[in-house]
């Protein structure tokens, strides 16, 4: 996406209170693919994955969470609320996407993959890239004031400014964006650990306070995911996704 664009969208901003995040058709459509980019290198086939390793499918250009029935884990889910947002607007959401996660098994989500469900599923995805666009923006709207309330009080000054040093940026607010509906808002208490998270709360309390504040939010984010690596069970073997977690970093300066 070209830095126009994106100085035309973060203009588009009510920074003070991000109150309410309006994209254009064009603009949705151009952030939505360059999500998709990153995590499914916009292949259609990527819309429905389940990682080895990993308790749940990722679904859609965000690769948005959907708990097995009777599941939990420490992650946001937010495929229900995309499939229910989706709903909302008239799009040809079937009934068994508004219900539990079919699949319990990764074994049985990929006897399933090109069965009439992910069939279904992928086409109604690739087709609503703008519109899960604008699914994760509205997560954005909420960002900066959960993150304020979770920062201790000492330090919501430097979240905050960081916040809006990153959003007034050229690619900045895409960067924003990206990463909380990547690795979460960080406010979460279950998404830690070892006691510490890896969202955007923790990545813009990482960041120092002055220098060029893309290249220091992408370097806070390595320094937080690396930290994310080295607290996570060794039996999920997390370290296998740091390549590409960084790749997606680089994104946000160039």
């Amino acid at each position: 996406m070209g830095k126009a664009l994106i100085l035309i969208l973060v203009s588009t901003l009510a920074l003070p209170a991000l109150a309410e995040v309006r994209l254009t058709d064009a603009q949705a459509l151009q952030i939505g693919k360059r999500i998709w980019k990153n995590e499914c290198a916009g292949t259609v086939s990527g819309l429905t994955s389940w990682n080895k390793g990993e308790e749940f499918p990722s679904l859609g250009i965000a690769h948005f969470i959907w708990y097995p029935a009777g599941f939990r884990g420490p992650f946001e889910e937010s495929f229900p609320g995309l499939a229910r947002y989706l709903k909302s607007l008239g799009k040809p959401v079937p009934d068994w996407m508004l219900g539990p996660c079919p699949w319990a098994t990764r074994a049985e989500f990929m006897a399933d993959i090109d069965g009439p469900r992910l069939v279904q599923m992928r086409a109604l995805l690739a087709g609503t890239v703008a519109e899960q666009a604008r699914f994760a923006a509205m997560r954005m709207e909420s960002a900066l004031p959960k993150m304020l309330a979770a920062a201790p009080a000492s330090g919501r000054g430097r979240v905050e400014a960081n916040f809006r040093r990153v959003a007034a940026q050229p690619l900045g607010f895409y960067a924003l964006m990206d990463y909380v509906n990547f690795k979460g808002e960080g406010t979460n208490p279950a998404e830690r650990y070892k006691g510490q998270g890896w969202g955007l709360l923790q990545v813009l309390e990482a960041m120092p306070a002055g220098g060029d504040p893309m290249r220091e939010f992408a370097k806070a984010g390595d320094k937080v995911l690396t930290r994310r690596i080295e607290n996570s069970p060794p039996a999920r073997n997390e370290a296998k996704w740091l390549p590409g977690w960084r790749n997606r970093l680089k994104t946000y300066t160039q």
